[in-house]
């Protein structure tokens, strides 16, 4: 798409709906500086990618880690994955391991697993799958305690999780 004033191709792409009335705006980049408008910066991304990676990576002795990890099945360097962002094949993921936690606990805020939303009706089925655990744990502490009437509450009560699921099969 090009600049609504000259000939140069649009960087920035504005579309505004104002009482039903559709205005949309193209303009090239020293026509959107000129309006005000930020302009994005042109960078590869794979300029951008090695930076990070280089700058995440500042634990003591690090560095020397990073010049010697070597994938031992496909023979890639940590430093040539720094500069590619690109894994020569499945092994490499173990062998930069240590590098790449590093890297992806920082960019998740320190998050190391996913813990993100549960699916619709999800929760229910979690909330049953960790009381038949527990219950199950506490039904063999008691039957190891010889506390055979708490065994058999704790029985019944597994029992009667597993009642609607049975019922509703065929």
């Amino acid at each position: 798409m090009k600049c609504d004033h000259c000939d140069k191709p649009a960087v920035i792409h504005e579309t505004v709906i104002r009482s039903g009335v559709l205005a949309e705006v193209h303009l090239c980049a020293e026509h959107a500086i000129a309006a005000g408008y930020p302009v994005p910066i042109e960078q590869p991304i794979a300029d951008i990618f090695p930076q990070v990676l280089g700058s995440a990576v500042k634990v003591e002795g690090a560095k020397t880690k990073e010049r010697t990890a070597k994938c031992q099945a496909c023979g890639l360097t940590f430093a040539a994955f720094r500069k590619t962002a690109m894994m020569g094949c499945p092994a490499c993921y173990e062998a930069f391991m240590p590098m790449i936690a590093q890297i992806i606990e920082r960019a998740q805020a320190g998050a190391t697993h996913h813990v993100g939303r549960s699916p619709v009706g999800g929760d229910d089925s979690q909330r049953l799958q960790k009381l038949r655990v527990k219950l199950t744990k506490d039904l063999e502490s008691a039957v190891a305690a010889e506390q055979y009437e708490r065994a058999a509450q704790l029985r019944d009560e597994l029992r009667s999780l597993d009642q609607p699921i049975r019922g509703s099969q065929p």
